[in-house]
């Protein structure tokens, strides 16, 4: 097999280096001790000379040593390195009587004496001689190594330092406007005052760190004149929301400390007000998730709205209790018992079943849990009606059973409003799915998201638009079918939580755009949409993708990055509507630097053969990175990396395991097939009972194309990485494709979709990836089973021939990690060689920071092995 005879040590054909490095190692080996000496007599070291094999004390005033030198020598050498080196054959005496001189401070004494001597008055640099430095031990250690563990070390060593370079770069989370305030009595000038928050692996200690920014902007009306520099970071600790007041007086953060739960409000004289959360036992677990978590001031600013997990109650008795909140509502607690299971909503919200709207009004110090939400729908992403009258928010359906929600945008949901006497009316259909409720500055507009319930699970999605007065929908954006090269291609992604231009005429949203990502505005009295901060204008032609963080006052804070340049900040006051183009650009924070290699988008039409004739003429993308200048003579080797989902997708931004596999001499294609986000409705929907076969081919013929495009491309060193449902790619490519690949790496992947039917959260995309309509009630069938057996890699098996690395989080919810090890069986039986990492603490996503480091290090590791 590929890569086997390699690691073989008994190899005949590796028989010569096999014989320099023993040699190596046996010259190594003889020259420990006299490192080791060197290092333990540093005070004598200068006076030394080498005579034959032999270490020797010698001064300019008795050049040839004496009895005394020798004897002293030996002595010293007994005493403190725990050996006896080879002695000149100098006039002997008996060890009982022999006199030799203290080294410290020039006693003569017995020998029998100066032990003692030096053990009494000089225990100090006794103690020094007899420990070497750790660095001199290790040193030492380390000439002992054969040279093979020593190529080992070093090639681990510049893997981590590789990635530690790569993901170190903080990346921007969110912006705020917090203050702005005129520096002339014109009122022509002001400053206004931008918070950010950032956040930054660090590897040292295994944890994501979170840091605050702030930044001062000197402008004249529309115009930013100056950026003032931002001083040091300030980190944050144990912040799970933050959002600061209307007037910008206020910032309130719900920050967990010691297992407890505080809601704190601080202001310009620091911590004004503090609520022990988990003390007034009102709620559970605050919700700090991008699927129910809130948290936003009244307009009085007196309360603050956020989620919670419902309070539980431990059995007292047979009845049921309640607890009154202050506006006369209840909120039922039912009778637990602890061996009822509990359904919550899957993976990555694990614990999360029964969310409740609290308010927390800070003149009273206290919270109120509204009572008057529909039992069979669960509460998130609420804010306040006009005028603080009431509550919007957005219902999931509990009923008859929960569905895992996280990275699913196709759940049964609607758009609710709750008085403050506790009624409940529902403000759009009850059918289909919605999200990202925004309210505009003049409190007459709500828009939100809306798409289909069930089929594919991420999709393009309508923006609706709610008129408050008239208690009335209508769709501002529709879903796009398809798009015309480098147009706008639909909205994929919840909308950011300030998006309302001051005027209450546009709203702003990024979205992905065939290979990259660009903001877009949409005019709410006509819906046309416009690009306002792409890849092909306002001096962002470096950048593959720009993310919108925030809107205010009309001043847009951006996040731009490329493959190889990290996140950076723009800032701009926005133009008119027909003069977006001449919008001025500032930069305000973040990295400066570029990667030392290429990248370039790349956009694939498939063959004829190859096209699905229910959605013909749909084209896919890519994106290539590779290094300047490949090691003379020698062609790049190819990583092909995809993406899970299916309905995902790979902007042209910064990625740290891409960037950091480029780094270290490989090329990375990113492949974007039919079914990923960016290319239309018709291309997600095109996947629909298709997996397994119409994504391999893209993949493949992704990879045809690179290989023909770029010469420095080696075909014969190609290798294969992904996660989830590109792990299920990556898996089939090397069972369909058994020659092709020297090896695999798979995460949490997707072996045998028929046997994953009972234990993922999403059992509804079982059925719909295989083309059946998925419905509650819905049981399988020897037909559905067989449909999810045939487009399954397990089938492909007995071809794969390719070395795999397989990775796996023992908590998974969505794929079970015992689907990677019915394929690690499969192929130890078969001697193919598999290695399996299992990570006893991680979920689906294997996103903790050691995690990633150490599936990093070894995907490396098994590539270059296996690539050799």
């Amino acid at each position: 097999m590929a890569g086997q005879g390699q690691t073989d040590e008994h190899s005949v054909s590796n028989g010569p280096t096999e014989e320099r490095e023993i040699m190596d190692e046996h010259v190594s080996t003889a020259k420990a001790p006299m490192d080791e000496e060197n290092h333990l007599f540093p005070s004598v070291v200068d006076m030394r000379v080498s005579v034959g094999d032999h270490s020797v004390l010698n001064t300019a005033q008795n050049p040839q040593p004496s009895k005394t030198d020798v004897a002293l020598q030996t002595f010293v050498n007994e005493i403190f390195s725990g050996h006896t080196p080879v002695e000149f054959k100098a006039p002997h005496r008996s060890r009982s009587d022999a006199q030799d001189l203290c080294p410290f401070c020039g006693l003569m004494l017995n020998r029998k004496n100066l032990q003692v001597h030096l053990k009494r008055r000089h225990p100090e640099q006794v103690s020094s001689l007899e420990k070497p430095a750790p660095s001199q031990l290790k040193t030492s250690k380390q000439h002992r190594l054969p040279l093979r563990k020593q190529r080992k070390i070093a090639m681990e060593s510049e893997i981590r330092d590789v990635f530690r370079h790569c993901i170190r770069f903080p990346v921007p989370i969110s912006a705020s406007v917090v203050s702005d305030e005129p520096v002339d009595a014109a009122g022509e000038k002001r400053c206004i005052t931008v918070l950010t928050c950032w956040s930054q692996c660090d590897l040292e200690r295994g944890c994501k760190l979170g840091f605050t920014q702030r930044w001062n902007l000197l402008c004249k009306r529309d115009t930013i004149e100056h950026v003032l520099p931002s001083g040091m970071s300030t980190q944050i600790h144990g912040e799970l929301l933050s959002c600061m007041s209307p007037s910008g007086m206020s910032r309130a953060v719900i920050r967990e400390e010691a297992g407890h739960q505080h809601l704190e409000i601080w202001g310009q004289n620091g911590l004004e007000k503090s609520l022990d959360l988990t003390a007034l036992e009102k709620h559970g677990k605050v919700y700090e998730d991008a699927q129910f978590g809130c948290l936003a001031w009244s307009p009085c600013e007196k309360k603050l709205l956020y989620v919670a997990e419902k309070k539980r109650v431990e059995t007292l008795g047979h009845s049921s209790f309640a607890s009154t909140n202050e506006d006369g509502g209840q909120v039922l607690l039912e009778e637990q018992d602890k061996s009822v299971y509990v359904e919550d909503w899957g993976e990555g919200l694990l614990g999360k079943s029964c969310p409740v709207l609290c308010v927390a009004d800070l003149s009273k110090r206290a919270v109120i849990v509204y009572a008057g939400v529909p039992p069979h729908i669960s509460p998130g992403q609420a804010l306040w009606a006009p005028y603080g009258r009431g509550i919007v928010f957005v219902g999931q359906w509990n009923e008859p059973f929960r569905l895992g929600l996280k990275f699913c945008s196709n759940r049964r949901s609607a758009f609710y409003y709750l008085d403050m006497k506790g009624n409940c009316e529902c403000l759009s259909s009850d059918r289909l799915s919605v999200s990202s409720p925004r309210m505009s500055p003049d409190m007459c507009w709500i828009v939100y998201l809306e798409g289909q319930m069930f089929g594919p699970h991420h999709q393009c999605l309508k923006m609706m638009l709610y008129d408050m007065k008239n208690r009335t929908s209508s769709v501002l954006v529709d879903v796009v079918r398809r798009a015309e090269k480098g147009q706008f291609a639909g909205i994929y992604e919840q909308l950011p939580t300030q998006c309302w231009s001051k005027d209450s005429e546009r709203v702003f949203f990024s979205s992905a755009c065939e290979n990259s990502k660009a903001v877009f505005s949409v005019e709410r009295s006509t819906g046309r949409v416009t690009q306002v901060c792409g890849t092909d204008g306002l001096r962002l032609d470096d950048f593959g993708s720009v993310q919108l963080l925030t809107i205010q006052k009309d001043l847009m804070v951006m996040s731009c990055s490329s493959p190889n340049q990290p996140p950076c900040l723009k800032v701009g006051f926005l133009s008119s509507v027909d003069q977006a183009e001449d919008m001025q650009l500032c930069n305000l924070g973040g990295a400066h630097v570029y990667g030392g290699f290429d990248w370039q988008p790349m956009l694939i039409k498939p063959p004829s053969q190859e096209e699905n004739h229910q959605f013909s003429g749909l084209n896919f993308g890519a994106i290539l990175l590779k290094p300047y200048s490949p090691p003379e003579g020698r062609k790049t080797p190819l990583v092909v990396n995809i993406h899970g989902g299916p309905h995902a997708h790979f902007a042209a931004e910064w990625n740290a395991t891409a960037t950091a596999l480029t780094k270290l001499g490989f090329a990375v294609l990113m492949v974007n097939y039919r079914g990923s986000t960016g290319f239309g409705q018709d291309s997600i929907e095109c996947l629909l009972g298709n997996v397994g076969s119409q994504d391999v081919k893209d993949v493949q013929r992704a990879v045809l194309c690179a290989l023909q495009n770029e010469a420095s491309l080696d075909p014969d060193r190609v290798v294969v990485m992904g996660g989830s449902h590109g792990g299920f790619l990556a898996c089939h490519l090397i069972g369909q494709y058994p020659d092709y690949y020297k090896a695999c790496a798979a995460r949490n992947p997707v072996i045998n979709a028929a046997t994953l039917l009972g234990t993922s959260d999403i059992v509804d995309w079982r059925y719909s990836s295989v083309g059946f309509q998925y419905a509650f009630d819905r049981l399988p069938t020897p037909q559905s089973l067989t449909a999810m057996l045939e487009k399954s890699p397990i089938i492909h098996a007995a071809q794969i021939r390719a070395p795999v690395l397989l990775m796996l989080g023992a908590r998974d919810r969505r794929v079970s990690p015992y689907q990677g090890l019915e394929l690690y069986k499969a192929l130890k039986s078969r001697n193919i060689p598999v290695r399996l990492l299992w990570y006893s603490d991680e979920g689906h996503s294997l996103s903790k920071v050691t995690t990633q480091s150490d599936c990093f290090l070894n995907i490396v590791l098994w590539f270059r092995e296996h690539l050799n």
